[in-house]
């Protein structure tokens, strides 16, 4: 790293949002001087008059702001990681706010962790819930049924790379994070839980996560029929019968056949890829 390149790139992408993105970034700024994290703020395309004015007054001294016509989630987040110049990236929606324990660990961990890839702790709910969401250790079978790793999580640039970035040709918005995450398990990436809570989850009705789950169907059959990702909807269909079961029976045996399904997916893994480079 260069004198006076920040460590790691925050990237902020808002659509409409302006009643909230400044609360977002004093989350972030309030902690950290640009010399050590630059905070990147990528407007895709905003129309609301308040999240325009909003986007007119920031300093640009403090945050770098990208103006780009309305391009989707993906697009925005691809755009503002090229456009940053850190080592490690934590991806930012503009109405959640970052906790400091988030950088300070996401650091400290890929620095002394060469095997780490990602980074990722819990979460608080604000807004329309409240209470801890306990994300976990990152778990194949599980992630197979849903997304089990928040898109607020550090990770490597040399990653994004490798991964080609956020799929930018989703048929709806909302799980770019879930099939960045499946990606990146396919290729061997190494997921790092810290039980500690990294960000303020604000749940909110309209949200882009609404609409995904109201085309969940559509996304799940685009992301499972990808070629590197389609040998596991077997797995997939497999894992979620078996849970069903457990489910009906309450019996004990379920966990061991869930067992079973993950020994049998990463023995399908090993061998088909290599380690991932580092920086």
């Amino acid at each position: 790293m260069g004198e006076g390149v920040p460590r790691l790139s925050v990237v902020v992408t808002c659509y409409n949002l302006g009643a909230y993105l400044e609360e977002a970034l004093e989350s972030v700024a309030f902690h950290f001087t640009k010399e050590q994290v630059e905070v990147i703020v990528v407007d895709d395309g905003s129309t609301d008059p308040m999240t325009v004015a909003v986007l007119d007054r920031l300093d640009t001294q403090r945050y770098r702001v990208i103006r780009q016509a309305n391009m989707g989630l993906a697009k925005a987040r691809n755009n503002g990681i090229r456009a940053s110049r850190g080592s490690y990236i934590i991806p930012m929606d503009a109405d959640n706010r970052l906790r400091r324990t988030m950088i300070d660990t996401t650091i400290a961990v890929l620095d002394v962790e060469p095997a780490v890839d990602v980074v990722y702790g819990d979460a608080e709910y604000f807004g329309g819930r409240t209470g801890r969401w306990r994300l976990g250790d990152h778990d194949l079978s599980q992630l197979l049924e849903r997304n089990r790793v928040d898109a607020c999580a550090g990770f490597r640039r040399s990653l994004w790379e490798r991964l080609g970035g956020y799929d930018e040709h989703m048929p709806v918005m909302g799980y770019e994070d879930w099939d960045l995450w499946l990606r990146a398990t396919v290729i061997g990436a190494h997921f790092h839980h810290v039980e500690e809570v990294f960000f303020d989850y604000r749940v909110r009705p309209g949200s882009m996560l609404v609409n995904a789950m109201e085309n969940k169907a559509v996304l799940e059959a685009y992301i499972f029929g990808k070629p590197e990702l389609a040998f596991l909807a077997t797995l997939r269909k497999e894992h979620i019968a078996l849970r069903k079961q457990q489910a009906d029976r309450r019996e004990p045996t379920g966990r061991e056949l869930l067992s079973l399904l993950t020994d049998r997916l990463w023995s399908r893994l090993r061998g088909k890829h290599g380690p991932l480079p580092k920086n």
